[in-house]
């Protein structure tokens, strides 16, 4: 299991059934083939209210996510514009929206839609996302291909929103929003606190209590 793959099924523990759930462009797209049931009503901005892990026998070129790549279906899946997609968004009908992020800062913002000097294809749906979704959760890995800490003390790109993330998770570990600030909640049993303190830039809490979360020796 790789990083991402790592991500996206500790992803998972923070989603509740029955929930409707936005999934954003890259590592959240993992997040169905990981899911134990058909409890959960994944949502795609660009018009499919159930998603489900993609059957490579029976793939549809058009029916794809809002990354435009293939998607399976549900059983009672169903379909509609852009406009009303959005208007769900914006009405408050989506429980929990999964992000992908550039940088996250200590303050609980985030930045995914622009690298400064670099051309971008549009802005998509995170804007909305971060207003109008009950909860956030962001998914990245802890480190850029730099090297460098991708959990800072402030975002050098242009931020998304003001919205603050209430759950952010990386290879590393989970941290969640409280008291005003991020506390570390889970780590994998394959990582060090130490550890994860050398690669954030960002100030967190560590409680008495943080949670081990298991990880087999061929990584999963």
């Amino acid at each position: 299991m790789n990083s991402k793959e790592r991500i996206a099924k500790a992803a998972v523990s923070e989603l509740l059934e029955g929930s409707v759930i936005n999934l954003g462009i890259g590592i959240p797209t993992l997040i169905p083939r990981y899911l134990p049931n058909d409890a959960y009503y994944i949502h795609t901005e660009n018009g499919l209210l159930g998603v489900a892990e993609l059957d490579e026998n029976s793939i549809d070129v058009e029916r794809v996510n809002a990354g435009k790549l293939p998607v399976g279906e549900s059983i009672g899946a169903s379909y509609f514009g852009s406009s009303s997609s959005f208007a769900m968004i914006r009405g408050g009908h989506i429980d929990i929206a999964v992000l992908g992020a550039l940088q996250i800062d200590q303050s609980g913002k985030i930045a995914n839609w622009s690298i400064p000097g670099k051309s971008i294809l549009g802005v998509g749906g995170a804007m909305d996302l971060l207003t109008g979704a009950k909860k956030i959760i962001v998914t990245t890995t802890h480190l850029a291909n730099d090297g460098t800490s991708k959990f800072l003390k402030e975002c050098s790109y242009p931020i998304t929103s003001n919205r603050i993330v209430d759950v952010l998770i990386t290879d590393k570990a989970i941290f969640r929003w409280k008291n005003n600030q991020y506390e570390l909640s889970k780590i994998y049993s394959d990582v060090t606190i130490e550890e994860i303190v050398n690669h954030t830039e960002a100030y967190f809490a560590i409680p008495s209590n943080v949670e081990i979360i298991e990880v087999k020796e061929n990584g999963e």
